[in-house]
């Protein structure tokens, strides 16, 4: 809104024309996205404690873990939407088919979770089936890269992938991309959704996330900086640097909150977004390779949980006392808060050594 309304406006003023860079509408994105999150997040936990949409209690996961949770409100996730939208409505760019992209993302998967929480608390703790919602994700991812192809036909590298380590960029069949992209946006809608099981996990480990975003999405949008780094150039993703700002605000906001002992969850309606939101901003800046780097603590999560269900059903036997990872800690003794300390450590360890072997090529 601030661009298109104050910028042309720069012509009589100059001091306006600070509008029309993305370092600073995406500062000031991130800022108000903070500010946005704590109003809102401090307004929802008093009216979700009073309507009783809080935490089921699990059937499933460490007892002693799943009771302490009990009565803690849930569905946080709508603060961090609405932050979100509102942030991007007053320093994001209309005119940008990425950005449109990403909306489409945050209410898509947002709907889901949504949707899945309230038939946890309507009907029972179970929620959503898992097919059903496995299928309503890929129809999100496939919906999205069909919005991407369409959108952005003019853009040179449409359908390749970038290989860390390797200069030249990879094509792949159309078809073969449609399903490739449409397979990381769902995965990672899942990946952050299974993580979401200690207070702060996944939100800290999501805010790394987008934090390595902002750098790539500002890197492969700027046309000087990727030629040098020899990483394929998106024009349009300069802009989608904001959008990420925006989500390192809202998340910072959220762990004011989300931080041990947490006073409100993010739910489904969160996890499955943010998720569905990284998934779709890695297709769009062409590094789906390089975050599963980046987010090596999630891809840990859903392989211990796949490597449990193989090992379980082959042999009769468990690899890790309970599936995700995090849960295989807390019944060995860690408390929670260091388990989620040590994982951020991990995350932030590999999201430094990957940043720095951009220029490896």
């Amino acid at each position: 809104m601030f661009y298109h309304l104050i910028y042309p406006l720069s012509d009589y003023l100059s001091v306006l024309n600070v509008f029309r860079y993305i370092t600073v509408r995406a500062a000031f994105a991130a800022i108000t996205a903070f500010v946005l999150t704590l109003i809102i997040g401090k307004i929802i936990i008093k009216e979700f404690k009073k309507r009783g949409l809080v935490q089921a209690v699990r059937k499933e996961g460490p007892k002693k873990h799943t009771i302490t949770k009990r009565g803690t409100p849930t569905m946080g996730g709508v603060a961090l939407i609405a932050a979100f939208l509102i942030s991007m409505a007053l320093w994001g760019r209309f005119d940008n088919s990425l950005i449109h992209i990403i909306y489409v993302a945050v209410i898509w998967f947002g709907m889901i979770g949504f949707a899945d929480d309230m038939m946890k608390m309507k009907i029972g703790s179970k929620g959503m089936p898992a097919k059903v919602k496995l299928v309503l994700q890929f129809i999100g991812g496939f919906g999205i890269t069909a919005m991407y192809l369409y959108l952005n036909g003019h853009f040179e590298y449409l359908t390749h992938i970038n290989i860390p380590f390797i200069k030249q960029p990879f094509e792949l069949p159309v078809w073969v991309f449609v399903i490739f992209a449409a397979f990381v946006i769902a995965s990672w809608s899942n990946a952050v959704n299974l993580t979401d099981g200690l207070d702060g996990l996944a939100s800290g480990l999501a805010l790394f996330v987008f934090i390595a975003f902002v750098f790539m999405a500002y890197i492969v949008g700027h046309a000087k900086i990727s030629e040098y780094l020899l990483i394929m150039h998106v024009s349009a993703s300069g802009e989608v640097t904001v959008a990420c700002a925006a989500f390192v605000g809202v998340i910072l906001g959220f762990l004011w909150f989300n931080a041990y002992p947490a006073q409100i969850f993010m739910g489904d309606v969160g996890a499955l977004m943010l998720g569905g939101v990284i998934g779709t901003i890695a297709v769009i800046i062409k590094q789906e390779i390089l975050f599963l780097i980046v987010g090596i603590i999630f891809v840990v999560e859903v392989f211990t949980v796949i490597l449990q269900v193989t090992s379980f059903k082959a042999t009769g036997k468990r690899i890790f006392k309970m599936a995700p990872l995090h849960h295989h800690f807390q019944l060995k003794g860690i408390s929670e808060p260091k388990i989620v300390i040590r994982f951020w450590i991990a995350s932030i360890v590999v999201l430094l050594f990957t940043l720095s072997t951009l220029k490896l090529r």
